[in-house]
């Protein structure tokens, strides 16, 4: 039974998922998406995105509190690169994103094992799923907001046209 079992342990101590997980999260943060089991995805995106969050929230807060945030980050990733990289371009990127960094794309099974292969990327950085949609709105409307008055239309003045009519 899985009574209070929280997470997927994918099989393997802890110290090795720990490991792993910080490996995969700075292959992803470095090249912004990476090929990997459905279940490693999954545990991927439960380990990265409060990472990617407390990177975002260091611009608004003060020096002391930035620290933290980066020394948080780093005992869970222990990549000074990777650690570079998020406060900087990712952080910079997602920085109007309320949440939902990353997405995972299934891509069926694998030849050798017919294991189920994803890819998880960060949606910021896909050109190809954000290059047709505009700016999205972030205002936002009350439900009491009502139906809109229809405009009267004017009707269309007849012309005249000058064929062999004369």
């Amino acid at each position: 039974m899985r009574h209070g079992k929280k997470f997927n342990h994918l099989g393997r101590k802890s110290a090795h998922r720990k490991a792993m997980l910080a490996n995969m999260a700075c292959s992803l943060i470095e090249h912004k998406r990476i090929n990997t089991t459905v279940a490693k995805a999954k545990a991927l995106k439960q380990f990265v995105e409060p990472l990617i969050t407390k990177a975002k929230t260091e611009n608004n807060q003060t020096a002391e509190k930035g620290m933290h945030n980066r020394r948080i980050v780093f005992s869970s990733l222990r990549n000074k690169e990777a650690i570079t990289e998020l406060f900087g371009s990712v952080a910079e990127k997602v920085a109007d994103r309320p949440g939902g960094y990353t997405r995972i794309i299934k891509l069926g099974n694998r030849l050798g094992d017919n294991a189920d292969m994803a890819m998880i990327e960060l949606v910021d950085f896909n050109e190809l799923y954000n290059a047709g949609q505009p700016k999205k709105k972030t205002t936002r409307r009350s439900r009491r907001g009502g139906t809109k008055k229809a405009e009267p239309v004017a009707p269309v003045a007849e012309t005249k046209t000058d064929d062999s009519e004369e």
